[in-house]
Formats: C-alpha cells, structure tokens, sequence
C-alpha cells in the first residue's frame, strides 16, 4: 500500500472506493475502485446483504452499531473493519450518507479508503487547521498578484490587524514604506524564480506603530500544483525582535570593547564612551564626571557636589547641559540615586519633577521639547570609587528603554569606567612627572648684560608626554654667561630625573669657571659614573641606563667685554649663528662623542661675534618636528634666522611656526634656546696693570677711588677700595709677576684681580692671636659673591657688589 508524503483527500472522485445500498442493506451499487481494494468483482457483491459478505462475523457487533449510529446521525464517518476477498481483514476509513430516492424509498452511499489513508489524511488537516489557528508562527499565502489570499491568526495578533482585512491586499500596505519595498521585492523574487528564501531577517514596522521596532525571520517557497500551475507563495514568518536586540546588545558591547579607551585621556575616553553608545543604544548620551576626575586628582571619600558635563553625543543644543559645564546634582534626581545606590536606574514615561523643575524650568522645559520619554542613569564606578554618572536619553519615536537595556548601559559604562579611571592615573602621574620636568627646567631667565634670551621647550607628543630635553642660562663671572642646551634619549620619568641629574652638574662644573671642553669631558665623566652606579645597583633599569649614556649636550660660553664665545659639544647638533648683517652659518665646531661613552677628548672651538648677533642651540627634535627632513627644516631655521634685527621673542615664535606643525605635536622633545649677543661699552670697563711692589695696593685703592668716582659710585668707594687692596696685597704676598686690576659695571660692580699663579685662596677663620689671614674673610663679608677662576696664564679673583638704586 502506498503512502504519500502529502496524500491526497482519500474520498475525493476517482480516489476512493464507493458503493450503494438501499435501505434493507443490499448492495445495489459497486466500482471499479472497490473491487481493486477488496477484490469483490461487482457480480459477486451486487444484490448481496453487506455485512453478510463484507464482515466477519466477529466483527458483527461493532457493524450493527455502526448501523445504529447512521440511522440516528443521518450519516457516520469512521474506521471499519472489512472482510476482503481472501479471507483477511483490512481497516477501511468509510463516509456513508444516506440518499433519498423518491418520497419513501431511501439508499445510503458509502465511500470508504485504507485507513492509512484516512488516518495520514487527517493528520495533514490537522496539521493545515493548526498552522491557521493555532500555530505561533505566522503564516501568510499570496495568489500570483502577490496579494494576500489568507493569513493565519499569529499574523493577525502581531499586527493587530484581522485577518479578513488582509485578504486582498499586498503586505506592504501595511508596512511603513522603508519595509514595505523589500518585503514585496521578496515576494516577487520567489514567485518568479522558484528559489526559496530561507531565514531571512528583515524589518517589519506597521504603519499604525511605526515606533515600535519589530524584526521578523521570513522563510518562503513558491506553490505549485501537480501541473505545475503557479498557485502563489506562501511564507512562514518568526517574530525574532528579542533575538534581533540581544545580538545588537552583544555587538554593541564588543564595539565598546574596541573603541572606549584608545587614549588614556579622560575626556577622550569619555567622549568614545558617549558616541558607542549614542546612537548604538540611545538616541542621546551624556557623560558627567566629578570634577578632581577631569583633573586628575585624588577622588573625594564622598561623592556629593556638581559634576562637569565632559561628553555629549551627538550634539544638541536644546540638551539642557553642553560640554564644558557644571551640572547640579540634586537629591532625588535620577543620576543622584544611581550614584548613592551604586545601580542603573531606569525611568520610562519622564515629566517635569519636582527637583528637575528647581534645577532649571526653563532648561528641562526646553529638554522635554525634545519629545524625551525615557531615560536610563548609570553611575560610573571604578575599584570601588564613583568617578561620576552615564545619562542615556530615547526620543520621539523610538521604543522606551527595557531592563535589558540598563543591563547593557551598566556593563559597558562599568569598563568605560576603569578606562576613564586609568586616564585619571594617567593624568594624575604625568602631572606629577611634568610637574619635576618643569621644575628641574629654569623657570625664567633674567636680564643680562652679555645676551638677551629667549627659549621655548615643546613636549613630545608621545606618553607619558615628558622627555629628557633641557637648556640652561648660567651667569658666570666677569659678566660672562653660560649657554647650555641637553638631550637626554629616551621619554619618561627616568629620562626627566636623568636630564635634572644633569642639569645640576652642569651647573655645578660651570660654577668653577672651566673652559667649555673641561666641562663637557667631566660631565662625560659624570655620566659614565652615574651608569656604572645604576648597572650596580640591585634595581637596575636598562632603560634608565641607556637613557643616560645616550645623552648629548652643546656648552657655549660669552664674553661680552672680548665678544669671544667658546663652544663644545658632545654628540648634539651644532648651533647657528647669524650675524647683525644677516649671514647664518652652522658653526664647523667639532661634534665630540655622546656622554658616557669615554675614550676620545673634546675640543672647544672659539670665535668673536658681533654685536647683535644670534647664537641658536636646539635639539634634534626640532628639526625633525616636521616629516623628519632634517635638510629642509635646516634651511627653514637658516631663514628664519637671517632676520636679526627682529624682536627675539618674535624670532623665537616663528622658529617654532615655521618647523613645527601646527596641527600635530612634535614625535620628540624639543628645547630652543636662542641668545641675542651684547658688548659692554669701553667705558663701563677699567683695566689696569699693576707692578708687583709694596705700593701696588695703594695704588689699587686710588685707581678704584677715581673710577667710582668717574661713574657716580662714590659711595661703593670706600668699600671697593678695600676689597680691591686685600686682593692685590695677597696677589703681592703669593703670587710672582705682574698684576692686573680690572673694574667692570654691569648690573653690578665687578671687581677682578688677575696673576700669574695657579694657588688657589682660601677663606680661613684666624684666631684672636693671628696677625694675618682676615682678608678674604673681609671680602667675603663684604660681597655678594666672590669666586676664583683659572686660566691658562693663571687666575682670577674676582668679586660682585650690587649697585645702589638709582
């Protein structure tokens, strides 16, 4: 027996068997379908009883109350076992109603198949009636028009339209136009082709509730008849907008994943949070932090007081706060619970509450213009301290937000929390380490008589944004200064301590007047120490090592009575100067190894300058500030350097324009220092040799008298005399030779006395019964300063005595 995957009606013509009886139960009537399934030729079966010949006798009982049940019904369906032609029993299905012929006399016709049959046959309608009526999924068939010939009642209750009111009409007019376009598309598509869709996701908003958001999984395939005849499509359709949402949530964690914390800058890292999440959950977001956050400072024990609105995305004036001001937080609000009870707080239908309304009328009037109807605060909370809240707002037309919806905000505002609270760190160790870069640099640099300065130092761009790049301005004696400029390889706090370490003994080693390569060759020695010292150690840092021994350094001495300056450096660029008649060079002075390396001596170049000259020491960061063309940005230095007569300061500014771009910040460290040479006039200097007799100190005493007098310091007189003579009496005592006397007025009054000894003078206390050795300590009382250098004819002392206001 054969069974169909889709079987046919079994009682349909032509399928079933199918006989007539009148009413004394004769058969009368016979096909040719009944002889094939019971194998009872018609001659046999006609004029015989029925249930003589077509049941067993077992079978008796249950065949008269079968009769019983037609005769009062008017008609049966139902199994029924019949006695084939062999003897065996087979289980018919059979449909019998009764049939009137003329007024009294009435026949019953009887159509019966296997009960395989039946039974598949009325699984199918089941199975047809529960897809209509009962099934969850919706179904909907469209004729060849396309248009709707019937849905089942899933259709109708998800859409809220009847059933009956779809008949006859195209699906997408009742989809708004953005949807309606591709759901007809897709019809057509498999209504042409034959292709089958399987699974596909579309967006299904009605007209009557074009807000609500409502994603559908559509399966279809194109029906046919045995011919082949096209009869329409039918479609199963899967409302899937859970599904649809939670996968949004979960690759809108993933985005957040990626894009929040790119930077370790607090409102960068605010800013990302607010654009992942508007418009990836909301239609609005905005991300207020306390303000010791935005800072970077130590968070307060108790989280109370305004916040500082960092992010708003997208940007919306009639939000009641913008970027950059302070939010009241008021008790009661929706952000002021969620930052007391540590959770998300949602909030579906808003209206004008009574802490909104004493917040600001007007503003939240203008807010809830917006068409504001649900609103989800979340506190951000990092290692168990509040760093501030999350506002996400849905408008207009879109759904309210649901549970899962703060579960979603909660998750990615808690890692967008650590984020912002690494920055914090961040920002609060780079403000430290800034803070003693900044410190260990000079804070201003004074007037002096042998240049005028003007610097600029640039952080990198790089973290933490703090390098080993320095310079130095170090008055020395006689009114000459000291120009320094260092490089310290590397970025960091290593690199800054490094670079203080440096700076500290360079001054340190100018202080003792030394020739610019005596300076250079002992900081080298320095350096190499401080590397042995640090290799040593039990926490060595490679690093820091390295950091050291790559440094580099220019020294530059002026004098301003001679115009002589004196150069050396260590593996550093070579300074340029440009002279008052425009020429710019790069001084050819020997460029000298790095710092710590050792082994090869230094040379110390010499020239005179003009005055009005400009002297330019740089690190190698500003010339590779732009695209790293070091020879282009070499000639646009030379450039801007030719124009010597300009302010300084302006020269300083269009260095800085003209080689760093001012879109981005430098890659490297970059430290300027740019002097403008002075010479003192012949008549500020006095010079005078003495011989090396008893009389030189009264002779000392009367050339300093007279020249004071000269230049109106008559009252520095008596003091000056005396320093002068307690100088040349112990030049006369200790020293052989010639001795110079040399008066200088500057910004003070500079008194020097020069001979051909190298001893070097000491103060001393004397005691009560010494008849000597109270000299220096008188110029030391009566001095601000007072010192000795050397040189290669011998020394110098030399003392400086502020001059009287005038």
């Amino acid at each position: 027996m054969h069974f169909s995957e889709s079987p046919e009606d079994p009682f349909a013509l032509g399928h079933g068997a199918s006989a007539v009886l009148d009413d004394h139960g004769t058969v009368v009537g016979w096909s040719t379908r009944a002889q094939d399934l019971l194998g009872y030729p018609a001659k046999e079966v006609i004029g015989r009883a029925w249930q003589d010949l077509l049941i067993d006798p077992r079978d008796l009982p249950v065949a008269r109350a079968v009769v019983v049940d037609a005769l009062r019904a008017g008609g049966w369906f139902g199994v029924l076992p019949i006695r084939h032609r062999d003897g065996r029993r087979v289980e018919m299905g059979f449909r019998a109603r009764s049939i009137t012929r003329g007024e009294d006399h009435q026949e019953w016709f009887l159509v019966g198949a296997p009960a395989a049959e039946v039974v598949a046959w009325q699984r199918d309608r089941a199975l047809l009636d529960g897809l209509y009526r009962r099934s969850p999924i919706g179904l909907a068939i469209h004729g060849p028009d396309r248009k709707v010939i019937r849905v089942n009642r899933a259709i109708a209750k998800a859409s809220g339209i009847a059933a009956e009111a779809t008949v006859g009409r195209h699906a997408g007019e009742f989809l708004i136009p953005e949807d309606a376009g591709p759901a007809e598309e897709r019809v057509r598509h498999v209504l042409e082709t034959g292709e089958p869709l399987i699974f596909t996701e579309q967006s299904a908003r009605t007209r009557h509730a074009p807000g609500q958001e409502r994603m559908v999984s559509v399966s279809a395939f194109r029906m046919e008849d045995s011919s082949g005849r096209v009869l329409g499509v039918a479609e199963t359709i899967e409302d899937v907008t859970q599904r649809h949402r939670a996968r949004r949530r979960l690759t809108l964690l993933n985005e957040a994943s990626a894009r929040i914390g790119t930077s370790l800058d607090v409102a960068q890292t605010a800013r990302e949070l607010a654009e992942v999440a508007a418009p990836g959950l909301a239609d609005y977001c905005s991300v207020d932090l306390l303000k010791p956050v935005t800072l970077g400072d130590e968070l307060p024990s108790v989280s109370a007081g305004a916040l500082l609105r960092v992010a708003l995305s997208p940007a919306e004036p009639r939000v009641p706060f913008q970027e950059g001001e302070v939010v009241p937080l008021l008790p009661g609000s929706p952000q002021a619970r969620c930052l007391e009870e540590h959770r998300p707080i949602l909030e579906r239908l808003l209206s004008l509450r009574p802490e909104w309304h004493a917040m600001d009328r007007r503003r939240i009037e203008v807010a809830l213009g917006l068409g504001v109807h649900s609103l989800i605060a979340v506190p951000l909370l990092a290692r168990g301290q509040i760093l501030g809240v999350v506002s996400l707002w849905r408008v207009g037309h879109a759904e309210p937000f649901e549970d899962d919806d703060a579960a979603v905000a909660h998750e990615f505002s808690s890692r967008a929390a650590v984020c912002i609270d690494n920055a914090r760190r961040f920002t609060q160790q780079q403000s430290a380490a800034l803070t003693l870069q900044r410190s260990l640099l000079p804070a201003a640099v004074s007037d002096l008589p042998a240049v005028e300065v003007a610097c600029r130092y640039l952080p990198t761009s790089g973290e933490p944004g703090i390098g080993g790049d320095w310079f130095d301005v170090i008055p020395l004696s006689g009114a000459r200064v000291a120009l320094v400029v260092g490089d310290v390889v590397g970025h960091g706090i290593h690199a800054a301590a490094s670079m203080g370490r440096l700076r500290a003994a360079v001054r340190t080693l100018a202080s003792l007047d030394l020739d610019p390569d005596e300076v250079v060759a002992r900081l080298d020695d320095l350096v190499s120490l401080l590397a042995a010292e640090m290799e040593s150690s039990a926490d060595n840092n490679r690093a820091a090592i390295e950091q050291v021994l790559g440094a580099t350094c220019v020294y530059a001495v002026y004098d301003p009575v001679s115009r002589n300056c004196a150069l050396a450096r260590a593996g550093h660029p070579a300074p340029l100067v440009s002279t008052p008649d425009g020429e710019v060079s790069v001084l050819d002075l020997p460029a000298g190894p790095p710092l710590g390396l050792g082994g090869l001596p230094f040379e110390t170049y010499s020239l005179d300058l003009p005055e009005g000259s400009l002297l330019a020491l740089y690190t190698n960061g500003l010339l590779e500030a732009r695209d790293g063309d070091i020879d282009a940005s070499l000639e646009d230095l030379q450039e801007c350097l030719a124009h010597t007569a300009a302010p300084l300061e302006g020269t300083c500014d269009g260095v800085i324009d003209a080689l760093v771009p001012a879109d981005r910040r430098p890659i490297d460290d970059i430290a300027l220092l740019m002097a403008r040479t002075r010479v003192l006039p012949p008549e500020n200097v006095a010079t005078w040799q003495l011989p090396l007799e008893a009389t030189a100190a009264s002779r000392a005493r009367e050339l300093t008298t007279a020249k004071l007098a000269e230049w109106g310091l008559s009252e520095m007189a008596f003091t000056t005399e005396l320093v002068a003579s307690e100088l040349v009496t112990n030049t006369y005592r200790y020293a052989d030779g010639p001795v110079t006397l040399r008066l200088i007025r500057t910004h003070s009054l500079i008194c020097e006395v020069s001979d051909t000894s190298h001893t070097s003078p000491h103060l001393r206390r004397a005691l009560s019964t010494d008849e000597g050795g109270r000299g220096l300590f008188l110029v030391a009382q009566l001095t601000e300063r007072w010192g000795t250098r050397y040189t290669h004819a011998g020394k110098t002392v030399w003392t400086e005595q502020p001059l009287p206001p005038s």
